[in-house]
């Protein structure tokens, strides 16, 4: 399983770091998780085959998020040399219908009819959905009314948290994963109950037992170069990995 972590940033502009996006790949199975401000670029500058994209994996709704999925849309419809006849498969919590429906009005019916397949699948937490090569199940996060985690299994097994709050329920839902794709927002003073801090992650990565963390959607108000050493601190003595634009891992 190849991760590509393209987007590590958050809603502040930031000249090295995209807004979140992911890369997971295996087999012929290419998926891109998230899809907020930069990706486009980032995809580009990772020499990544994004042409190819078979299914995009929405999380929630925030703006950091899901921004500029109308411009992959728009660049899949008109940026070949030869058109797209694949399905895109976008795969998101209740409600993407409607996100899609809304985006049609106000950009035009092409986001939705692009000129091939774009699919809406609204996932249901708790149920084993396969896509692709990887087995998905969702767990509802603190977060949004509709935010989600994810957890994909292929030939290992990779946990997103995406945004979240603490929750003893996350550390189940990831029990046993290869690598878990995490949020450490702000330091442990600043962070609200909607997102993780370094000392909140760590427990995470306790309570799930996982051997490596990967951290990313860090804000300014937390020294990414101090991360590590305060996740250690708090107790966790695996792996922990800062996620930067462009980095490759296989899990």
């Amino acid at each position: 399983m190849l991760l590509v972590t393209l987007g590590t940033g958050t809603v502040v502009p930031d000249p090295d770091r995209a807004s979140a996006c992911h890369w997971l790949e295996q087999e012929e199975t290419r998926l891109i998780l998230d899809c907020g401000a930069g990706a486009l670029q980032s995809l580009a500058r990772a020499d990544l085959p994004w042409a190819k994209v078979d299914h995009l994996l929405i999380r929630h709704f925030h703006a950091d998020h899901i921004a500029e999925i109308p411009a992959l849309i728009f660049a899949l419809r008109h940026a070949l040399e030869v058109p797209r006849t694949a399905a895109l498969h976008v795969w998101g919590p209740a409600g993407t219908g409607k996100l899609f429906a809304a985006w049609a009005t106000a950009f035009g019916t092409w986001i939705s009819t692009p000129g091939f397949p774009v699919e809406i699948h609204e996932l249901s937490p708790g149920r084993s959905i396969q896509i692709g090569n990887f087995r998905t199940v969702v767990e509802p996060t603190p977060h949004t009314d509709e935010s989600l985690a994810f957890r994909l299994e292929g030939d290992s097994i990779l946990g997103y948290t995406g945004d979240t709050g603490p929750t003893d329920e996350l550390g189940r839902f990831f029990r046993g994963a290869d690598a878990l794709l995490a949020e450490c927002s702000l330091p442990d003073e600043l962070t609200p109950e909607y997102h993780l801090s370094p000392s909140s992650l760590a427990r995470l990565g306790m309570a799930s037992r996982t051997p490596r963390l990967i951290v990313t959607h860090v804000y300014p108000q937390l020294q990414r170069q101090d991360v590590p050493g305060l996740i250690r601190r708090a107790g966790f003595t695996g792996d922990v990995v800062m996620a930067h634009d462009g980095m490759r891992l296989r899990i």
